[in-house]
């Protein structure tokens, strides 16, 4: 199994941002309003800018009620008026659900950085999904970490060998268990692998950092959903070709999608556009 860290990449996003826009700018941003979905965790900064990340929904504790489970949410009713800078903060701490939040609010202020400087220099900005970024050739291996079900069938389609990385293998329908491995063969199987895939939620659970230590040289890699941060230079470091995130376009209209149970479904293409970062 592949060691977690809170920090790492996360770290190198963090100050990325921080540098672009400054230490007192994320002082004197705030939080006007967030939102802990069931599926997904989305912010609106006071600027207007709004943010997403996906709810660790497997990370929410049982009895919330109970002081030392809730010590790992954020504070309800004390998060609208906290400084960005305070936020980011949980960036750096192991509960997933405050990290959570604060990824939303990294990725806000990633989209801040974007209104007002345009893409991040150096990058190619390709509109929607990551996996056609990617362009796969046919017969190349692919390692997708996390049964993400739209993937999943278009590897099958286009006959594509294929291994999914899941911890939980009940997720897989019967016909995608062939291609299952379990998470602890994550070193061999990426090590392998022409092309890596996975979903930001690996920053979210510290895991990213460790599986894009064992690319090998020349493959792609792709961080792909809402997580994902538009920022290019801390991902292009670690071997990361693409970047597949989102831009918020209407943060109050995505905001009441998700206190109301919204996914993807629901955003894509209305609130929320697909981009892709290729390095």
């Amino acid at each position: 199994m592949l060691n977690a860290s809170p920090d790492g990449l996360l770290a190198e996003l963090h100050a990325d941002v921080r540098d672009a826009l400054g230490v007192q700018a994320l002082e004197r941003l705030h939080i006007a309003r967030a939102v802990l979905g069931i599926f997904f965790t989305g912010v609106q900064l006071d600027n207007g800018v709004g943010g997403l990340c996906a709810t660790p929904v497997k990370s929410v504790p049982d009895a919330v009620c109970c002081p030392s489970s809730a010590q790992a949410m954020p504070v309800p009713g004390r998060i609208a008026g906290r400084s960005a800078a305070e936020v980011l903060q949980d960036l750096h701490r192991p509960q997933d659900l405050r990290r959570a939040l604060a990824i939303a609010t990294l990725n806000a202020l990633a989209e801040t950085l974007w209104q007002r400087d345009g893409p991040p220099p150096g990058v190619r900005v390709a509109q929607g999904d990551a996996f056609d970024a990617l362009a796969i050739a046919p017969g190349q291996q692919v390692a997708l970490v996390g049964a993400f079900p739209p993937y999943l069938r278009a590897l099958r389609r286009a006959g594509q060998p294929f291994h999914v990385l899941e911890l939980d293998p009940a997720t897989l329908k019967p016909e995608e268990l062939p291609f299952y491995v379990p998470a602890q063969r994550a070193p061999e199987v990426v090590a392998r692998a022409d092309v890596l895939i996975t979903t930001g939620t690996t920053l979210v659970n510290g895991t990213l950092d460790g599986l894009l230590r064992h690319l090998c040289p020349g493959a792609q890699a792709a961080v792909v959903g809402p997580t994902a941060t538009l920022r290019a230079a801390p991902f292009a470091r670690l071997g990361v070709t693409v970047v597949g995130g989102t831009r918020v376009r209407a943060p109050a209209e995505l905001l009441d999608l998700l206190a109301e149970g919204g996914s993807g479904y629901h955003f894509f293409g209305k609130s929320v556009e697909r981009v892709c970062l290729c390095l």
